[in-house]
């Protein structure tokens, strides 16, 4: 019974031991341990960060396209056209490959995008720069002439060819970029169109009007055009024949004085300068037109 009693004992004693808050000075039991280790688990060990994988460069698209009509097709960085006083006109590609003109059908360089072919009523080829690209896509050539002023002469420099859309244009009195009064250099802007990829035609009213007749707005446009067309000739003959019938007065008989026709002539011939503008705006709207037409039904 004493051995019972001093076992209890004991157990009671280790029990209050552990309850009671152990002392700064007294050295950490084995229960201590025991549950310090088990609240504090070991910290897991640090994960290493995903690599940054570089997307793959790729390398640039060269800018230009030429393609031969032998059909093959060449990219390029730089192309450069080359036109010798002796000799013929070529193509120069990234400084290297030459190419005669009559080998190329189209190129691109930094100044837009060209075609060589056939200009209509001529056996040669030109180059054509192009303007609009569509159904209906336009297409340009610019050229200096000289104008020597009036109709052979005079102090009016009256010619009825100027800048304009079309072989011979719309007309304008003076011409552009000349001086009405003699002659002159003058820069004339020829334009021409192809449908749906089709043959070079002169831009005039009466091809359009064949092109674009499946198009109602862009034959309303087109019947305006007609129009201005028929006053500005009106104006032409009016004043060609004031002019003539003032210069006529003047110079008959014994006229002391300048006829008063060939003063009011000037204002009548100026009247086809201001139309033959809208006339090619009227143009160009029915060919917009048509092309935004033709986009929007696709």
């Amino acid at each position: 019974m004493l051995l019972a009693a001093g076992l209890a004992g004991a157990s009671a004693a280790a029990a209050v031991a552990q309850d009671a808050p152990r002392q700064l000075s007294t050295p950490p039991s084995v229960a201590d341990t025991v549950r310090q280790s088990v609240a504090t688990p070991a910290p897991a060990p640090a994960q290493p960060a995903p690599a940054q994988v570089a997307p793959p460069q790729q390398a640039p698209q060269p800018r230009y396209r030429i393609g031969l009509k032998s059909g093959q097709v060449y990219a390029a960085d730089d192309v450069e056209m080359r036109q010798p006083v002796i000799g013929r006109s070529y193509l120069l590609l990234n400084g290297q490959q030459r190419f005669d003109l009559d080998q190329i059908k189209f190129y691109q360089d930094e100044t837009g995008h060209y075609v060589r072919t056939t200009l209509p009523g001529s056996r040669r080829e030109a180059t054509l720069r192009r303007e609009k690209q569509g159904r209906i896509s336009t297409y340009s050539i610019t050229s200096q002439s000289w104008s020597p002023g009036g109709f052979g002469g005079g102090p009016w420099g009256y010619g009825p060819y100027g800048y304009g859309m079309g072989r011979y244009g719309f007309g304008s009195p003076w011409g552009y970029g000349g001086y009405p009064y003699g002659g002159g250099y003058r820069t004339v802007k020829t334009e021409y169109f192809s449908k749906d990829g089709g043959p070079i035609q002169d831009m005039n009213l009466r091809n359009l009007s064949v092109a674009l007749s499946d198009n109602p707005g862009s034959s309303e446009l087109l019947r305006d055009a007609a129009r201005l067309k028929r006053i500005s000739t009106a104006g032409y003959i009016v004043g060609g024949g004031m002019l003539v019938a003032g210069m006529l007065n003047t110079f008959s008989g014994n006229a002391q004085r300048i006829s008063p026709l060939v003063f009011i002539s000037v204002p009548v011939l100026l009247v086809p300068t201001f139309v033959s503008g809208s006339q090619a705006n009227k143009l160009k709207q029915a060919v917009q037109m048509y092309n935004y037409s033709g986009a929007a039904t696709r």
